[in-house]
């Protein structure tokens, strides 16, 4: 028997933050959905936003199953936050097992490509480990979205996730990466739950140097999508730069020289 493969299939943006009244067909590519739209076997970031997903997707292309039989597996709580990266895959393994059976596995997040800012690489080693193939689908990435539109050096950047949300160990934390950003070239993109992007916002303007370029993206590809990008001087002397920001829509925060 053939064994089946990972793939790892993209979400739209607009998933878990508006209502979603885009077709699919304006937002994922047609190869994508048509992979989509072939598989039964799912592992999915949140089981609940899965099936949400699959209804467009079966109103775009249709379903080989109907939604109710379906397989969804729900990635452990634990891993949503802070990832799989250091885990042991041997749970992930026994996830895989029906691709080994010849069926193709989908693997999903909740908004754009999983195992990049959202769990799943453990996933992904284990079909490696296993000797799976492995698809990366395209589609939308929100970290890479918001690089491309925020003027800061898409050549040498790095994704540090969250930072502490304890405002001295957060300050402190943001001066030592404006330090190496400034030191290196390199970028640095930072992301928070959405209803502490005002604080995050507040903590970069205020301790970031005023020379660093501070970018703002929030709401990518919803139709209230806006970014800015400007110099620290700038946003603490232009309160009008973040009065108008969508922050409690998902946001990317970039920073360097």
């Amino acid at each position: 028997m053939t064994p089946g493969a990972l793939y790892l299939v993209p979400t739209p943006l607009d998933f878990g933050v508006a209502e979603a009244t885009d077709p699919l067909e304006a937002l994922l590519p047609g190869e994508t959905l048509a992979v989509a739209g072939r598989l039964t076997h799912w592992i999915a970031e949140n089981a609940k936003s899965a099936r949400a997903f699959l209804k467009r997707v079966d109103a775009a292309v249709g379903l080989a199953a109907p939604l109710q039989e379906q397989h969804i597996l729900e990635l452990p709580r634990q891993t949503h936050k802070r990832g799989d990266h250091t885990q042991d895959d041997r749970a992930a393994r026994d996830w895989l097992a029906p691709a080994l059976q010849g069926h193709g596995i989908g693997l999903l997040s909740e908004a754009g490509m999983p195992a990049i800012a959202d769990p799943g690489s453990g996933v992904v080693r284990a079909a490696h480990a296993l000797g799976l193939r492995v698809c990366p689908l395209v589609g939308p990435v929100s970290l890479m979205l918001a690089l491309a539109g925020s003027g800061l050096n898409g050549q040498h950047f790095a994704f540090v996730g969250y930072v502490a949300q304890d405002p001295p160990t957060r300050a402190k934390r943001l001066r030592e990466l404006d330090a190496l950003a400034t030191r290196s070239g390199q970028a640095q993109i930072l992301i928070e739950t959405p209803y502490r992007n005002a604080a995050l916002l507040r903590a970069l303007i205020d301790s970031l140097q005023p020379g660093t370029r501070l970018a703002v993206a929030c709401g990518l590809a919803l139709p209230t999508q806006a970014i800015r990008s400007a110099r620290v001087a700038d946003w603490r002397r232009e309160p009008a730069l973040a009065a108008d920001l969508p922050l409690d829509l998902p946001a990317v925060f970039l920073f360097g020289p």
